[in-house]
Order: C-alpha cells, then structure tokens, then sequence
C-alpha cells in the first residue's frame, strides 16, 4: 500500500489539490449566491465535495468566510469526515506495516 502510494504520490496529490480547491471554490461560490440570492450549491453536493477528498480546504474556508458555521450538519458532519478520513489512512498505513 505504501509503496502504491510512493509510487502514484503526484497523482494523488493532484487529486486532492484539485479537490480542494474544488471545495473552497464552491463554498465561496456559495457564500456569495446565499448573500445575492441566487442559485445556491445543494448541500449534500457540498458535503459530497468534502466526503470525496476536500474536507479540510472545505472546513477551513467555511470558518474563514463564516459560511455554514449555524448549520449542525456542517460543523459536526465535516470534522467527523476529517475523522473517518484519518482513522482510513492510519488503519491503511497500519495493515500495510503489519502485512510488510
């Protein structure tokens, strides 16, 4: 696993800059589109963003800009995200050491 992840490391960190830009783009899209009243992001397409890779860009953008900060399921479902996203990598890291 690790040595999969060595190897593919420029295109998984492509994959997650791109997500993360993804979501800090479509949080301040949306911050924007709620003050002019236009057509806003769903909300689960924001937490899908964030669920796919970009969570943290996602968190950190929603406390900058104070976007989504009222809402439950964005200040507890994200973090928890983050979470589940770290407890992946440990336990990945942990069968790949186990099984080396």
């Amino acid at each position: 696993m690790l040595e999969f992840l060595m190897r593919h490391a420029d295109v998984i960190l492509g994959y997650l800059l791109v997500l993360s830009l993804t979501a800090g783009i479509a949080t301040i899209y949306d911050k924007g589109a709620a003050k002019g009243n236009k057509r806003r992001i769903p909300e689960n397409s924001l937490l899908l963003i964030s669920l796919l890779g970009g969570s943290v860009a996602m968190y950190i953008v929603m406390r900058m800009i104070h976007h989504k900060t009222n809402k439950e399921k964005f200040m507890r479902g994200i973090p928890l995200i983050i979470a589940l996203q770290a407890l992946m990598i440990f336990f990945a890291y942990r069968m790949y050491t186990y099984l080396s």
